[in-house]
């Protein structure tokens, strides 16, 4: 028989693109109001891996990453990205989106994103919201999975996950 145990808690990391860079002020006042002070954060990469985006939010699109200092429930993910979607809804302008907030959170062994879309490997988490197991951290080194979005494989996002993977290791021994 399985036993259950308590989830252990996870670093929260949420990336953000925009094609609108001054916006970053008004997204760090609410994300940090919500969840609390930053202590990692990317410097601006290029997001051109699809144009999906680019009809709704404008071309030459770049995402920057931040993590939290404080560690979170795991089980807190769905309810994190109704208040991040509740933020990207405040910043919108005639109905289209000027950022794009996307909500995740690391552990040692995994990257986990969350998303309102389904998908035969998201798992339904509470609140029209899924989780999407994005990286896995195997023998010294995240990997990719088939439905990995390419910016999460690219080695600027990876090496900015191996800072917040590092730190959340630390974080988490001080943690228990």
């Amino acid at each position: 028989m399985s036993l259950p145990t308590p989830p252990q808690a996870a670093k929260l990391v949420i990336g953000i693109f925009t094609a609108e860079q001054a916006l970053l002020a008004r997204v760090l006042e609410d994300l940090t109001r919500q969840f609390g002070d930053i202590d990692l954060m990317s410097g601006w990469m290029p997001f051109d891996y699809t144009r999906y985006y680019e009809q709704e939010m404008g071309q030459a699109l770049v995402r920057r990453m931040m993590a939290f200092k404080s560690l979170v429930s795991q089980g807190a993910l769905s309810e994190i990205k109704q208040k991040t979607n509740a933020i990207e809804k405040t910043l919108s302008l005639q109905g289209h989106r000027r950022v794009n907030i996307d909500p995740g959170y690391m552990l040692r062994e995994r990257f986990v994103l969350a998303t309102g879309k389904n998908f035969a490997h998201r798992i339904y988490i509470g609140h029209h919201i899924y989780a999407d197991l994005t990286l896995i951290f195997h023998r010294g080194a995240f990997e990719s999975l088939p439905w990995t979005y390419p910016d999460y494989t690219a080695p600027e996002t990876q090496a900015f996950l191996y800072r917040v993977r590092n730190k959340y290791i630390k974080d988490a021994q001080s943690f228990s």
